[in-house]
């Protein structure tokens, strides 16, 4: 495309330098220019009398010195980021002289920079001026071309002038026009262009030494090939075109509109100046007579001044000039162009922003994209330039490609403005697609979704509706809210499958029993989840599953409170398995998806192992996958969760209007072995409830189970259940058999035979008498007045009854005699006739005692004057010794002899001296009166131990406590032993 085609825009804002002061000023106007480069912040000029001057920024002469003494300065390179210039001088009478200064390093004597090397270039000792002249940055290599077409390298230490080495490496009759070093990693090639051709040749590296190579068989003009450093290429303007190339070859080129003298770079633009057109002698002279002679010639020498970007293929600058352009160069960021009439303009380019706003003005949109994303602009301003263009397709009516630009600047554009836009029912597809793109970048939120869902339902999409919900990789929209607009639209499978894909389980239940009404599926689905995740939906469904699934659900129960529950395993069928790992598995909670190795066969979802689709009309209709085409895991093979059950207590309230599902729970509880105490205790009561409850909706013989059922839980001993509890329920259901036991088992049982006594139950309270009388023998004198309250009582108890139970009084002295006769005279029921045989055996029995207690006590009454009589003797009478032999030796008495009132006598030999020196006892009578002296011991101890006085009065029954009284008073109780002894 030439240049005239392209769109061209004023980038750049130009402006005429003003120098600094008279000096500078005079030295420009003055023409005195013959070589210009830039580098290090400064600008260098070189003069035809070999003088080299130095521009600051201020534009003022601020270093000269005389480089060379012969000849003018035609070429000059300065090393950017060092001190050192490069200067070449010819004079057609000798060699070209070059010489490397060091501006930092001033001589001392004359304060002028050292010249660090000094060479002649050689051209065959032909006098040809240099048309071309490059350097590498480190000095190492030169090129030098001249007008003859022969091209001098030269090698060596330019910096240290260590010698140098030249070589003309071409040579031809075409001239030089220019030359360029492009260096790689191992290789450095040198382009040689000449006014025929363009050649390569490589100087260092693989390839040194070879002929040089024809790259293209036409050339260029002296000044019009160039480096684009940044890239490398080199670049040849010709009439025709402007050509790049690179080390493989040819590569972009674009049209020229005509002859250019000077091309350059700067930054990605292409510089080019075009001389005067020449037009034809007609023309001439018709323009010279019309604006007259001057003002023809000016307009005639007038040279156009362009800047292009090859990339966008812009002209982003052009202007004519009056004077001709004798010098490009970049210098403090902008670009200079130094006239021959020794003027300067500077090209200082606009902002982005400005360039931009040049191009908004004349809607050139994808133009400004293409330049945001040339200069690197961040995708928030880019976004902005995407949101003006599709706001000026929409105006155009152009809505699909205006919503491709919208779609590119989603990440930073309310969507709300969009939306506005769109709503119209003739753009719900570019909504739709809008919307969709919102999630994909994650900026979506809960209305958006809402929207999304009811376009697909207006459109009954229900494709990309599966595909919106089916979507891989992360999520992108709300789960919650697409699940509620599903379940909304009567989408349930689609629902349930969301809420399963993302480990929703309480949803996926709820959806299943509140909306498909598919209790066994929605039992099945919680009996494939870990206890964690079980357990919650478990118990907020309970009553309902207990009602359409009442043995399955109770099963879940017992398993899951029991400890042994294990969630089910479903293998899939061969089918199903692309599907299994393709989606059912692949959204689930860590949690769930060890235990479920394939869900899709707990719910009904079609979609998910086959590609038809579900509508809302099809929803609850689809058919489950013959069983065949699955297998379950055997439960033994599969290891139990670890998992701490809850307490029963916790279920009970699940079971309400379930007694027979409650009574198999708690069955099957309590014959868990590692129950608490709290938890048997709460089994016990509820099932003994629950037990009672089944007996009093029952009658005869099925209520006789139930209460056999009662009893046998309650029977036994240790049981957890609180007999408080017991008697209670037992009282409320009527239930004596249970109220009889408990108190039977607590020991109440003289409250068992008053529950008869008070019911009038006389057979009931003989069969409790004979039960428990051995037990408990208080119950005979309570039987007794029972028995004589009334006549007909008496009369069905028997004769026989009461003579048995006055025969037990009488043996086990329950009762005083004259207690039973009080008793009975309480009322006229019993006769004398009837209580003769006891009152003859107890007037005879009491006879005898009396009898034998007097014979007794005058037994001990003569026993004790005895003794009073030998005591008063042995006080005042003397004691008479008669014995005949010691007891101790057996050999005749003889002084000193011991002789002791107990009428034993020993020879002083023969008795031993106690350790502690008390008085020597008869060996004799020592063990007796030890025996004595330990019994007063025990009976002083004894004196103070009241509760083995007490414990032995109560195991005493009627006279045997008087008895005992009298014997622990004998024995001193009560600190009056030392009274009967005196």
């Amino acid at each position: 495309m030439a240049l005239l085609m392209w769109k061209a825009f004023d980038f750049f804002e130009v402006s005429q330098v003003k120098l600094g002061d008279d000096e500078t000023r005079s030295f420009f106007e003055n023409n005195e220019i013959s070589s210009v480069c830039s580098g290090s912040d400064s600008l260098f000029l070189g003069s035809f009398d070999g003088y080299v001057r130095i521009i600051a920024a201020s534009w003022k002469v601020c270093r000269s010195f005389q480089a060379h003494e012969t000849g003018r300065i035609t070429h000059m390179r300065q090393i950017e980021g060092t001190s050192l210039l490069v200067t070449v001088a010819e004079d057609l009478s000798n060699e070209p002289v070059l010489k490397v200064w060091a501006l930092d390093k001033p001589v001392k004597k004359t304060g002028l920079p050292t010249c660090l090397s000094t060479i002649n270039i050689q051209n065959g000792r032909k006098q040809f001026p240099i048309s071309a002249f490059t350097a590498l940055d480190d000095l190492s290599q030169l090129a030098v071309g001249f007008a003859n077409g022969s091209v001098t390298v030269v090698r060596g230490d330019l910096i240290h002038d260590r010698g140098t080495k030249q070589r003309v490496v071409h040579e031809s009759e075409e001239p030089i026009t220019g030359i360029e070093f492009v260096t790689d990693a191992k290789v450095t090639t040198l382009f040689v262009a000449t006014t025929a051709r363009l050649l390569r040749l490589v100087v260092t590296g693989k390839g040194q030494g070879q002929p040089p190579r024809t790259v293209e068989d036409s050339g260029c003009a002296v000044g019009c090939m160039t480096l684009n450093k940044t890239t490398g290429d080199i670049i040849v303007v010709r009439d025709d075109a402007v050509y790049y190339y690179n080390l493989d070859g040819r590569g972009l080129c674009f049209a020229n509109d005509g002859t250019t003298s000077l091309a350059s770079t700067y930054q990605d633009y292409v510089v080019l100046v075009s001389p005067p057109a020449q037009p034809s002698n007609g023309d001439s002279e018709n323009i010279r007579r019309r604006f007259g002679g001057g003002s023809a010639e000016t307009l005639f020498n007038a040279s156009t001044f362009t800047m292009i970007d090859p990339n966008l293929q812009i002209v982003a600058h052009t202007e004519s000039l009056i004077s001709k352009v004798q010098a490009l160069f970049e210098i403090w960021g902008d670009l200079f162009i130094l006239t021959q009439d020794g003027k300067i303009n500077r090209y200082h380019e606009k902002s982005l922003q400005q360039r931009l706003d040049l191009l908004y003005q004349r809607n050139l949109y994808p133009l400004a994209i293409s330049l945001a994303l040339k200069s690197g602009m961040d995708d928030q301003q880019k976004n902005v330039i995407y949101r003006k263009y599709g706001d000026h397709l929409y105006q155009k009516g152009d809505y699909d490609s205006a919503m491709a630009q919208y779609i590119k600047a989603i990440d930073s554009t309310e969507p709300s403005q969009v939306i506005r836009k769109f709503l119209d029912t003739q753009r719900i597809h570019n909504l739709i697609e809008y919307l969709e793109e919102l999630h994909e970048h994650h900026k979506a939120t809960a209305d958006h979704t809402t929207l999304l869902l009811n376009c697909y339902a207006k459109l009954k999409d229900v494709e990309k509706l599966e595909k919106f919900i089916k979507s891989e990789g992360d999520l992108k929209f709300d789960t919650d809210t697409a699940i509620t607009m599903c379940r909304q639209g009567g989408y349930y499978e689609q629902a349930a499958y969301l809420a399963m894909k993302h480990g929703e389980s309480d949803l996926v239940v709820d959806i299943l029993i509140e909306d498909s009404k598919n209790y066994s599926d929605a039992l099945n689905f919680i009996w494939h989840l870990e206890p964690e995740i079980a357990y919650p939906a478990l118990m907020r469904y309970a009553r309902v599953l207990l009602e359409h699934c009442p043995s399955e659900t109770t099963q879940i129960f017992i398993d899951y409170y029991t400890g042994s529950y294990k969630p089910k395993v479903q293998l899939a069928s061969v089918e199903e398995v692309p599907a299994v790992s393709g989606s059912a598995l692949g959204g689930l909670a860590a949690g769930t998806a060890n235990a479920v190795q394939n869900l899709t066969s707990l719910i009904p979802l079609p979609y998910m192992n086959t590609s038809s689709i579900a509508s809302p009309s099809t929803v609850g209709d689809s058919k489950q996958p013959p069983e065949a085409s699955r297998a379950t895991i055997d439960p033994d093979l599969v290891e139990a969760p670890k998992y701490t059950a809850p307490a029963p207590r916790t279920a009970f309230s699940s079971f309400i209007d379930h007694p027979d599902e409650f009574i198999v729970f708690l069955e099957a509880c309590l014959k868990e072995e590692s129950l608490k105490e709290s938890d048997k205790s709460d089994l016990h009561t509820t099932l003994f409830e629950m037990y009672l409850h089944k007996a009093s909706e029952k009658r005869d013989e099925d209520r006789e189970e139930w209460e056999q059922k009662a009893k046998r839980l309650i029977s036994g001993n240790e049981l957890p259940i609180e007999n408080s509890n017991v008697l209670l329920l037992s009282h409320l259901s009527d239930f004596r058999d249970g109220t009889t036991l408990v108190k039977e088992q607590s020991g109440l049982l003289f409250d068992i035979f008053r529950s008869y006594t008070s019911a009038k139950d006389t057979r009931g309270a003989i069969k409790a008498l004979r039960k428990y009388g051995l037990e408990e023998p208080q119950l005979y004198p309570a039987a007794l007045a029972y028995f004589t309250s009334d006549p007909k009582i008496l009369e069905e108890a028997g004769p026989e009854e009461l003579a048995n139970v006055l025969r037990r009084i009488d043996e086990d002295s329950l009762m005083a005699p004259l207690q039973v006769i009080q008793t009975l005279g309480a009322n006229a029921v019993a006769t004398m006739g009837m209580i003769k045989p006891y009152l003859q055996e107890t007037i005879s029995r009491e006879r005898r005692e009396i009898a034998a207690n007097r014979r007794q006590i005058n037994s001990f009454r003569k026993e004790t004057e005895q003794k009073r009589a030998e005591i008063t003797e042995l006080g005042s009478k003397p004691a008479v010794f008669q014995s005949q032999r010691c007891p101790g030796c057996g050999g005749a008495p003889e002084l000193p002899a011991v002789h002791f009132l107990c009428k034993h006598s020993f020879h002083q030999r023969c008795l031993k001296q106690s350790a502690n020196g008390s008085e020597t006892e008869c060996p004799m009578c020592a063990s007796n009166n030890m025996a004595v002296r330990a019994m007063k011991r025990s009976q002083e101890e004894r004196a103070d131990r009241h509760d083995l006085f007490k414990d032995a009065l109560d195991k005493g029954k009627g006279d045997e406590r008087f008895k005992t009284v009298a014997q622990w008073f004998g024995q001193g109780v009560m600190s009056a032993g030392a009274g009967v002894l005196e």
